[in-house]
């Protein structure tokens, strides 16, 4: 699974990246800082499974910490930082259409956007823009990117008549999987917009921009990360995006304050860890150093509960794309051969089943299943039993 880290030119975009994944990117205040995309391991917080078992878990990926309410365990996923977007970059504007294309794997985006309204909508500096322009703006360009690829393949399924609903949807997604575009989504797009029984030679310009609107929300939510909460204007601004845009998903976030706590835990200046409340100091730091934490303690941690950054991450893997953790253990020993106790954690999309999971971990497990045991009740499961949050499962499979 791929998040795809998006925005105008200098909304801060690499400096969120650079706080997720801790990889040193270039960062500066002027358009296209970022030509290539940057891709990285960024992290989920999930609740870990050791906790239930009371032993502690040893991740083989990520890592874990220890909170006053539990273990808390950070699984890894794939982030990459493409280049700015600007208005026209569906015609190729700026670097348009290396930006659409390097974004195309991605199962959802997250928006940085500058809130506190002192970059234009081509990331030069400005006294006061207007950020729910910025919004729009990118989810329009994305969607008419979506719309010139339908329009271009439309001359190979414009003219089928084919009546058949399941054949229209595999011909649509035989053209559209380059960028995602997947077969559920292109089946909930149909029915949501009534056209699922209109024959493709009665589609209307009308039909085929609704019908590209509907793709990119369901295959490329947009998650807000309303970037430079501590500036002026930030808060005004980010309140007004709020009542713009009711139905998005719209966190606060200081992608500065978070790349700083995190290079200061890195030295070992400060103790922390992302996307907690509070930090505490605990090396040497000269005045300028207190002077610069104190700053993100009072104007964002105080303010907003913390940077914002995790959340972005967490909300758009477990809230927006319903993903959740299951662990695979056994049920005489959570150890692996190396005596590392429950190593492994994996995301799994929502309606996920004991079969899926199988095939997750390999092939072999899922060509050869025979049970399941789900290890916290001791109950053996079958292959189309549906799983949840914080299962451990065991596989049991013929293994000739």
């Amino acid at each position: 699974m791929q998040i795809g880290i998006v925005g105008k030119p200098s909304s801060g975009k690499s400096t969120f990246f650079g706080a997720s994944t801790m990889v040193d990117v270039a960062m500066a205040s002027y358009p296209f800082t970022t030509i290539e995309p940057n891709k990285g391991v960024g992290f989920v917080r999930v609740e870990d499974a050791g906790k239930f078992f009371g032993v502690t878990s040893n991740p083989k990926h990520g890592f874990l910490v220890q909170t006053p309410s539990g273990p808390i365990r950070y699984v890894a996923i794939e982030l990459i930082d493409v280049a700015g977007l600007v208005p026209g970059a569906n015609e190729g504007k700026g670097l348009g259409n290396k930006f659409l294309n390097d974004l195309s794997q991605a199962d959802a985006l997250i928006h940085v956007v500058d809130a506190s309204g002192t970059t234009d909508s081509e990331g030069k500096a400005c006294e006061e823009h207007d950020p729910c322009l910025d919004v729009t703006f990118l989810e329009k360009e994305i969607e008419l990117w979506f719309l010139k690829i339908i329009e271009n393949n439309w001359s190979k399924i414009g003219k089928v008549p084919e009546k058949e609903f399941r054949k229209r949807v595999e011909l649509l997604s035989q053209n559209l999987s380059g960028v995602k575009i997947l077969s559920h989504h292109i089946e909930k797009a149909l029915r949501a917009l009534a056209i699922d029984e209109k024959m493709f030679i009665d589609w209307t310009q009308e039909d085929k921009l609704a019908f590209a609107v509907k793709c990119r929300e369901l295959s490329k939510p947009i998650i807000i990360a309303a970037n430079k909460c501590d500036l002026p204007r930030a808060e005004e601004n980010i309140k007004k995006l709020k009542e713009k845009f009711p139905d998005k998903t719209i966190v606060p976030c200081s992608a500065a304050s978070e790349l700083a706590l995190r290079k200061a835990a890195e030295k070992q200046i400060v103790k922390y860890y992302p996307g907690q409340d509070s930090f505490e100091i605990s090396g040497d730091i000269n005045d300028k150093q207190k002077e610069g934490l104190e700053t993100i303690k009072k104007n964002v941690l105080q303010k907003f509960s913390e940077t914002g950054v995790q959340k972005c991450l967490d909300v758009s893997i477990l809230d927006v794309l319903e993903y959740f953790p299951v662990f695979p253990g056994g049920v005489k020993t959570l150890q692996s051969k190396d005596g590392a106790y429950i190593p492994d954690c994996y995301l799994m999309p929502k309606g996920a089943k004991a079969i899926d999971f199988a095939y997750t971990l390999h092939t072999t497990m899922g060509d050869n299943f025979i049970r399941a045991i789900d290890v916290k009740t001791k109950q053996v499961i079958g292959r189309d039993h549906p799983l949840k949050y914080g299962d451990v499962i065991e596989l049991v499979f013929n293994k000739r």
